[in-house]
């Protein structure tokens, strides 16, 4: 018998690293005879890279970079197998990054971004992979193809770096000094929101608010975005502003795919393709999965749908654990999820549950083992 483990993190509590390391030990207590592999997966949201780095044996590359307020800051990205690269825009333009109190998306740039990318593609990467989840910026992605080399201008023909108050002033976009590797790398951009770039379901007015914009900066920005559109779809020749995705991340995934050309795709079939994950079924009998919290949501791109839709169509059965479960989660049973236990065993509170995270853990992997074998001695 052989068991594949492939859990997200319980945040807060338990690292992929650990839960694995708690399944082999419950593993070998019911089934001491069974071969266990464990495999580090994440959804495309924060610490993406980090896992990817980790599964794949990457490695990871240090650089100057701007922050969302143009402050200079130290970051990085991944370098993987294969002359690959895995960039996360959290890590430079993130939200966090910036206090509640002096968030603007009028003033913040995801120029960083394009430094990192940019960076790369001078490393001589021409196969990258960019998450786009968590940002400060409501920009359009302007900022990052600045920094790419792009030049926009307004009608006085002044040279604009990119950032929210300036997409009203886009008149004309330069591309001649676009970096010349973009013609010869793809992009592949790990994208969970299907918003489109303008409207009511756009950038602005889904995602502006919780990055600081009041009612009066939305406003602005929607009308700069709906300048900055039509000015790059003419130029580019490319409509993406209503393609799925446009809007994420502040509108860097229109920018991405109308001047890199980038692919958008969902941010846990991109991680499995990378780490493999169709490959490591063969052979398997049972798969684990699982994560913090399981609700409506978890069917919606998270790690237990992925994990479930691909052994589903692989005639594999997926079971989870997972920390607890809230109104809707009965959905993953449509993503191949066969089973679900919690670790939560008795009436506690979160921090003591939290405390005992291991142990409760270990106890939920033993109830779900011993079910699966009472099913397979059943006649």
């Amino acid at each position: 018998m052989k068991i594949l483990f492939a859990s997200d993190a319980f945040k807060g509590s338990l690292s992929s690293e650990k839960i694995i390391e708690l399944l082999e030990e419950v593993v070998q207590r019911v089934f001491p005879e069974a071969v266990c592999e464990g495999m580090l997966v994440a959804d495309g949201g924060e610490g993406t890279m980090d896992t990817v780095i980790r599964q794949l044996g990457g490695s990871y590359r240090e650089i100057r970079s701007e922050g969302p307020m143009n402050e200079s800051v130290q970051a990085h990205y991944g370098l993987l197998p294969g002359s690959k690269a895995i960039i996360e825009m959290a890590v430079t333009n993130g939200l966090p990054m910036v206090p509640a109190e002096k968030r603007n998306p009028m003033r913040a740039s995801s120029f960083g971004t394009g430094m990192l990318i940019r960076d790369a593609l001078d490393q001589g990467i021409r196969d990258l992979v960019i998450a786009i989840g968590g940002s400060a910026t409501n920009d359009g992605g302007m900022g990052a193809m600045s920094a790419l080399g792009v030049r926009f201008s307004d009608k006085d023909g002044k040279q604009l770096k990119g950032c929210g108050e300036e997409l009203a002033f886009v008149r004309d976009v330069d591309l001649s000094h676009l970096h010349p590797a973009v013609r010869e790398a793809s992009f592949t951009v790990m994208c969970d929101v299907t918003n489109p770039l303008l409207g009511q379901d756009g950038a602005t007015y889904t995602f502006g608010p919780q990055k600081g914009a009041d009612t009066g900066m939305l406003k602005a920005l929607e009308k700069g975005m709906e300048n900055y559109a039509s000015v790059v779809e003419g130029k580019t020749g490319i409509c993406a502003s209503k393609a799925e995705g446009a809007g994420a991340a502040g509108g860097l995934g229109f920018s991405l795919m109308a001047f890199l050309k980038a692919e958008l795709k969902s941010g846990i079939e991109t991680v499995l393709d990378m780490v493999h994950f169709s490959e490591k079924l063969k052979g398997v009998d049972l798969v684990i999965t699982g994560e913090g919290r399981m609700d409506w949501q978890s069917s919606m791109g998270k790690v237990p749908s992925g994990i479930g839709l691909r052994c589903k169509r692989a005639g594999i059965p997926a079971v989870a654990v997972v920390g607890g479960l809230l109104d809707g989660y009965q959905s993953i049973y449509q993503m191949g999820i066969c089973s679900v236990v919690t670790t939560v065993n008795g009436i506690m509170k979160s921090e003591d549950a939290m405390e005992q995270a291991e142990k409760l853990y270990k106890d939920a992997a033993f109830r779900l083992l011993c079910a699966v074998k009472c099913g397979m001695e059943m006649k």
